[in-house]
């Protein structure tokens, strides 16, 4: 087989993965706005306990993506802030930047599995056994980042800023697809956050930096992540910049301690000086 032919057949499959993925996702799509979840309560017979359920319910209007909209003016906004809807289309673009973005989170193991077996074939065996090894680790991290992020981090971050405001002696008023797409963006970076502990591992267990260059850049790491923190948040106070930068430096250091830790066990050699990437002479 010719390098073209290669490259058609791996072109080819990387099609195939993606329509199999876009399949899945867009009946998912489609559901979010489409229908909405009407909650009701089954008793089961001869007992007094309930149990809340939900049943979906065709509503192109007040759909899935409107009602976790409004779950999350509850969860993150203070009560006093009102959200107005600047342009014509805004709420139709809110519902679907949620749609689209639970989708990637509902879909998430599965376009993850498609895109590990399109991976497959071209990782050696302890890549692959590395990667089925930090599979759930990682998700478990991502679902508790963006949890965090989401309940405790982004409302706390408009509670600080809407102080500002009312310091100011302004209205605390908010159009409704910033709130939308900073609610949203900002808990998923937490999420993003939570797994550099799983990336500096992974890239020691592979051989590319060694567990001395993750302790021995750790001033930079510091810098890298004031740096992240002060992007993903909108003010300039600094004080929400170290919000999402403190507990990266944590996880930093964790990573670090989990990769020197697989080091040792495997008894190799520390190494004294050379680049991050180096891997001998």
């Amino acid at each position: 087989m010719g390098d073209l032919a290669k490259i058609l057949a791996v072109v080819e499959e990387a099609r195939r993965r993606l329509v199999r993925i876009l399949l899945v996702l867009a009946p998912i799509f489609g559901f979010l706005i489409t229908f909405q979840l009407r909650p009701f309560r089954w008793t089961p017979p001869g007992t007094s306990w309930s149990v809340p359920l939900a049943y979906p319910y065709p509503n192109l209007f007040y759909n899935v993506s409107a009602q976790v909209f409004r779950a999350l003016v509850r969860w993150t906004l203070p009560a006093n802030v009102q959200l107005l809807n600047v342009g014509v289309g805004d709420s139709v673009l809110v519902q679907m930047e949620i749609a689209l973005i639970l989708t990637i989170m509902v879909g998430m193991p599965w376009i993850v599995h498609e895109v590990g077996a399109f991976l497959v074939p071209a990782l050696r065996r302890n890549e692959r056994h590395l990667f089925r090894q930090i599979g759930i680790p990682a998700s478990i991290l991502f679902a508790v980042g963006t949890a965090m992020g989401l309940l405790w981090l982004t409302p706390l971050t408009f509670r600080l800023l809407f102080l500002y405001v009312a310091a100011m002696g302004l209205e605390p008023v908010l159009g409704v697809q910033q709130f939308a797409t900073f609610a949203l963006l900002y808990s998923l970076a937490f999420g993003v956050v939570f797994e550099l502990p799983v990336f500096v591992y992974a890239l020691t267990r592979l051989g590319v930096v060694r567990a001395q260059a993750w302790r021995k850049h750790w001033r930079g790491a510091i810098v890298g992540s004031l740096v992240f923190g002060m992007v993903v948040t909108p003010d300039n106070s600094g004080i929400t910049m170290l919000l999402i930068a403190t507990p990266m430096i944590a996880l930093y250091f964790a990573g670090a301690f989990f990769a020197t830790r697989w080091e040792r066990r495997r008894g190799e050699p520390p190494r004294s000086e050379g680049p991050v990437g180096a891997s001998g002479a």
